[in-house]
């Protein structure tokens, strides 16, 4: 019940997190982002513990992948399939399907850094005694 809990917690800060990124960088968000902002930093959350004895650099290149290939899913869904038109990278060089591209996947490697030391800190400060 203790890990439902802090599950919970962590995709709810994911998700306000990420849409308040979003407002700040586009001034506007929608739904499907919140509840992918969530379900980010919850894997995240998981990943900097399993591979805690891992160098930041290669945490931070698995979290990229992970966050590239969950905004893929997303996009397709949101974008292609249902046409909600959330997000278009189609201008951004060497994008697939225009719903990821490197110049953003290198965004994500470097949001993960700071990711990861927040994970850490709920993990050791906030949940310590959950």
């Amino acid at each position: 019940m203790k890990e439902i809990k802090e599950y919970i917690i962590v995709f709810l800060l994911g998700g306000i997190i990420y849409s308040f990124i979003e407002i700040i960088y586009r001034g506007r968000t929608h739904w499907s982002m919140t509840l992918t902002g969530g379900t980010v930093l919850v894997i995240l959350y998981v990943l900097s513990e399993k591979m805690q004895p891992t160098d930041i650099v290669v945490r931070c290149l698995v979290g990229c992948i992970i966050i590239t290939a969950i905004e893929f899913s997303v996009g397709y869904i949101v974008n292609i399939r249902l046409k909600l038109n959330v997000w278009d990278y189609s201008s951004q060089p060497y994008n697939l399907m225009g719903q990821v591209c490197p110049a953003f996947s290198a965004v994500w490697f470097l949001l993960c850094i700071p990711a990861d030391l927040f994970c850490r800190y709920m993990r050791n400060t906030l949940f310590a005694g959950f």
